[in-house]
Order: C-alpha cells, then sequence, then structure tokens
C-alpha cells in the first residue's frame, strides 16, 4: 500500500517505514499527519475520489531538521560594474512514515451488503 501526499507544494509518494525530506514543518508535536491525493491498496486498487479518501490518514513521526545544499546566486551586468552575489539553503524536516490509516467501514455500509447478499 502506499499514497501520494502533498507538502511544501509538492507531492510524494510515501509507504509505511519511509524517511523522507520535505520543506520545513513548524509543527508542535513529533507527529504530523497529512491528507493524501491518492491511495493504492495492497490489491493494486486505487482511490482518487475526495469523499472516499476523507477518511484515509498519512501519519508521520518528526525525526528533525536538515540543511540542503547551498545555491550560489550571481547578477552580473555586463559594462556597468554590476555584480550581486548571494547564497541560499533551504531548511528540510526529515520525516518517518509510521502508518497510512484506512477508514473502518461504516455499519451502515455493512447493512446494504448483507440486504445484497439476501437478494
Amino acid at each position: 500500500m502506499y499514497a501520494i501526499i502533498r507538502t511544501g507544494g509538492k507531492q510524494a509518494k510515501v509507504r509505511q517505514g519511509d524517511v523522507i525530506d520535505v520543506e520545513r514543518l513548524k509543527a508542535a508535536g513529533k507527529e504530523v499527519e497529512f491528507a493524501p491525493l491518492l491511495v493504492v491498496d495492497g490489491d493494486g486498487k486505487t482511490i482518487t475520489d475526495r469523499d472516499q479518501l476523507a477518511g484515509y490518514v498519512v501519519r508521520a513521526e518528526i525525526i528533525g531538521d536538515t540543511k540542503g545544499d547551498k545555491i550560489d546566486i550571481f547578477k552580473y551586468k555586463n559594462k556597468t560594474g554590476y555584480r550581486r552575489r548571494m547564497g541560499h539553503r533551504q531548511i528540510y524536516t526529515t520525516v518517518k512514515v509510521t502508518e497510512i490509516a484506512v477508514p473502518k467501514p461504516k455499519k451502515a455500509a455493512k447493512a446494504k451488503a448483507a440486504e445484497a447478499e439476501e437478494k
């Protein structure tokens, strides 16, 4: 089973136990929840309907923060003496996916399934 989640304007494919880097999360606790955009279960069935996905939750544990690679920015204009040099290092949060929570079927759905079997 895997899920596609969105965080920091990007999407990531995650499975239970995966460790990924996402853009910095300012979470108060040690656990974070993501709403999946797509879920593929163990049988290969794909779920993309928003109503069905409402019950699914991807839970993850925050491991820590890291810095990405240095990006050098250099601006230059010819024959004018204009030169600017800057740099940037993005901060990432390392996250470990603990579970992809599946919603429990409703009792009404079980009752309808039982009626269908009787007919």
